[in-house]
């Protein structure tokens, strides 16, 4: 379908038989969807052995009874698998509750209220404070920074990560600029793997960045591979310390995608200092995690090498959604400029870009059809995506024909879509 060179007559042809396609699609009173990037009942069934695992035994490695107050970082044993998920010293993990996102936002508000050196390095003490945004990204993140009243500056991203000339040069221009958002392997949603490059020069930032820079390195995907054969991602904090930027990187996992979502498992990693400055916050608010779920976590993936099994498991249930999704978008695009694409090595997204000024008219269509997206501009801050064209699909929950189903009609609806726009041209 060569929408440049088609005539008129060719254009309406194809229209009518596309929105033949769509009626045929909407008759079917389809339900299905693909919004967000949350394991399948499936994959969720694998970490069912966590339900009695303990079988009574509430003793951790060190002698503590986990199901008592106390232990604000969490217990040995997770901080341990928590130091080699993230590639750290184990001094430098705390091991929080089941969300990654809980303490990112932990952090930022010890940031931006508090600060990590002190009530005056607090970021709320100066006019403006601004974050680094790499784009498309995640809109969670997005919803931290509005929250918290920060501007967003969009920073855009190739092969390698986010394009660091740019950073490099707003960071030192600009003071008030004081952290980034990066998620640095099979980034949400393009699905980039940072190169070692690219991560040398993130470390390197707290060097030439106004005081108090944080970057906040959301490695939520690090254990995600599709592919035995997957590279290992270079650690921040090895070249953080050859650079002497320690302080500035804030790490963070978690097992939500590995074992239950809803009561996995979650990490953050830190420098002395940072960790003291955050853990004198923490403590005002909690007396400590749930240790019994994090116990129950090191009796399921008692080392990193039970863990990798683990994961294989989820690669093998992931793989064909993620198989029909690539081939569809080959079938339906590979040989013309509707739209473009990035194969997803791991993760839980492949981010799939319109011509210019589609990305809502194909969510709108495709909802009438019964196939729910991420709307458009969600992977922008602020929700203005300003080529109005990525949109983020996730076919991580549905069964394997169900995604074949919805991608079918996320194809018809970009046609459609491209056809009408060629139309009003």
């Amino acid at each position: 379908m060569d929408l440049n060179q088609a005539s008129q007559e060719q254009l309406q042809q194809w229209q009518a038989q596309l929105q033949q396609d769509f009626e045929n699609f909407k008759a079917q009173g389809l339900q299905l969807d693909i919004t967000r990037g949350k394991p399948s009942s499936a994959q969720l069934d694998l970490s069912n052995h966590l339900d009695g695992i303990l079988e009574g035994d509430y003793t951790s490695s060190n002698g503590t009874d986990v199901r008592n107050y106390g232990g604000l970082d969490g217990i040995a044993e997770m901080k341990a698998l928590g130091a080699e998920i993230l590639s750290v010293p184990q001094d430098m993990i705390l091991v929080g509750g089941n969300s990654s996102l809980t303490l990112m936002f932990q952090a930022m508000l010890q940031a931006y209220s508090f600060g990590y050196a002190g009530p005056d390095s607090a970021w709320q003490k100066q006019d403006k404070v601004k974050f680094i945004c790499p784009v498309p990204g995640y809109d969670r993140h997005f919803t931290i920074c509005e929250h918290f009243g920060i501007e967003m500056l969009a920073v855009t991203m190739d092969e390698n990560g986010p394009d660091m000339d740019q950073v490099e040069a707003m960071v030192t221009a600009d003071p008030s600029i004081k952290g980034m958002w990066c998620v640095p392997k099979y980034s949400n949603p393009t699905g980039t793997v940072y190169s070692s490059k690219t991560i040398e020069r993130i470390a390197k930032l707290g060097n030439i960045a106004g005081e108090g820079f944080r970057v906040f390195w959301d490695n939520a995907y690090v254990l995600h591979d599709l592919n035995a054969d997957a590279a290992a991602l270079p650690a921040i904090a090895d070249f953080c310390k050859q650079h002497g930027t320690e302080d500035s990187v804030l790490q963070f996992a978690s097992t939500s995608k590995v074992s239950f979502a809803g009561a996995g498992v979650a990490f953050m990693a830190a420098s002395p200092a940072n960790l003291a400055a955050f853990k004198a916050t923490l403590s005002v608010a909690s007396i400590g995690p749930d240790k019994v779920n994090q116990l129950r976590h090191a009796k399921l993936f008692p080392d990193m090498a039970s863990l990798k099994a683990h994961m294989v498991k989820h690669a093998d249930l992931l793989r064909p959604r993620f198989e029909v999704v690539l081939s569809r978008l080959e079938e339906a695009f590979g040989d013309n400029d509707l739209g473009q694409w990035q194969s997803a090595a791991g993760g839980y997204f492949v981010s799939f870009d319109t011509r210019p000024g589609l990305a809502k008219r194909v969510v709108e269509l495709a909802a009438e059809a019964g196939v729910k997206l991420t709307p458009a501009g969600a992977t922008y801050p602020y929700g203005n995506d300003p080529q109005n064209s990525n949109i983020r699909i996730a076919p991580s929950v549905p069964k394997v024909d169900e995604v074949d189903l919805a991608m079918q009609v996320f194809v018809c609806a970009v046609k459609l879509a491209s056809v009408e726009q060629a139309l009003e041209a």
